[in-house]
């Protein structure tokens, strides 16, 4: 008798034991520099759900917007090294000082037609997993961010690279500044925050800018005119989980986490392209009185790319990254 209650306690035991490790769920912090209100941080939350669902919510993705966990954006490759948080989005260009070769995967001007960026995406992918590698750190998909339209919006009707030499220029990164610089061309890096006081008071003439979302930081107030310069593709944002926490999940976990990551990546890219998208934005810019010029010409174009090129060559510190971004640039245009 005594043996049956021993048998039957221990029996109990094991399956309670067995039921708390089932039923324990598994959460993992993810931080994220970018506000709530991006485009990107819906894609992040989607992300989370497809891991909650996949997992039958057994694994947890809780994100940590607007840099909420107190972690600087320059920092988080030791950040991430060291494992002092499960996952975060990652962006190259932000890691100028730990790892420059990253911050100079692709520039401005890089493409002239949208669909080369779609092409080159497994390219770019390929080299960030390959550089966060190296700092301990595993990729598993990401937000593939949308191309955009870029013009020049100036107070008075420019559309040549010519009309700009008696003109300053308002960019947004020293890699601009040189390739305006070798065209000529005066520029200034001036941030988002103070380019309509700038072109209000005149500092700056134009501003190169993102066209598609040009009324989101009301340019129409303070530009009468624009000229469509070259599509404007950024780096992909990555989904990067700290190597100390991919080794402490389990293979079901990993899978569950790669496909969620994988999913968003192609989602994303799936509508990285969209000329109705385009023509909507820009229709809705005349409407509040811009005046569209013809676009820039073809050898204006040409002569920027050369410009960027040239400028994005001399800032490549990982010269491998740029020639093997640009042979495959050079490769689609052929």
């Amino acid at each position: 008798m005594k043996k049956t209650i021993l048998v039957t306690s221990v029996t109990l035991a094991l399956m309670t034991s067995a039921s708390q490790a089932w039923s324990e769920v598994r959460t993992l912090k993810f931080h994220s520099g970018l506000a709530e209100s991006r485009p990107e941080a819906a894609s992040i939350k989607r992300f989370s759900e497809l891991v909650d669902e996949y997992s039958d919510g057994q694994l947890q993705v809780d994100v940590y917007h607007a840099g909420s966990l107190g972690l600087k954006e320059a920092d988080m490759l030791r950040i991430m090294q060291r494992g002092m948080v499960d996952m975060a989005l990652m962006y190259g260009e932000y890691y100028n000082r730990d790892a420059p070769e990253m911050a100079s995967v692709y520039a401005q001007g890089a493409i002239t037609d949208a669909e080369q960026h779609l092409e080159i995406l497994p390219t770019l992918r390929k080299l960030y997993r390959e550089g966060y590698a190296d700092w301990g750190i595993h990729t598993i998909g990401g937000v593939v961010a949308p191309v955009f339209d870029v013009g020049l919006h100036c107070k008075e009707p420019v559309n040549s690279l010519e009309g700009l030499r008696d003109k300053k220029v308002r960019v947004w990164s020293g890699h601009l500044v040189e390739t305006f610089d070798r065209l000529g061309i005066s520029a200034q890096v001036i941030p988002q925050n103070d380019m309509y006081l700038a072109l209000q008071t005149g500092v700056v003439d134009c501003a190169y800018y993102l066209s598609t979302v040009a009324q989101t930081v009301s340019l129409q107030e303070v530009t009468d005119y624009e000229a469509y310069l070259h599509p404007w593709a950024a780096s992909p944002w990555m989904f990067g989980v700290s190597d100390s926490t991919w080794e402490s999940l389990d293979e079901q976990q990993q899978e569950v986490l790669t496909r969620a990551g994988n999913e968003i990546w192609q989602e994303t890219r799936d509508r990285a392209v969209d000329p109705e998208r385009e023509a909507k934005a820009r229709e809705e810019r005349k409407a509040m009185g811009i005046t569209m010029l013809p676009a820039f010409s073809d050898e204006d174009v040409q002569t920027f790319v050369d410009a960027a090129w040239e400028a994005w060559h001399e800032m490549a510190d990982g010269i491998r990254y740029y020639e093997t971004v640009t042979s495959e640039l050079q490769d689609d245009s052929q």
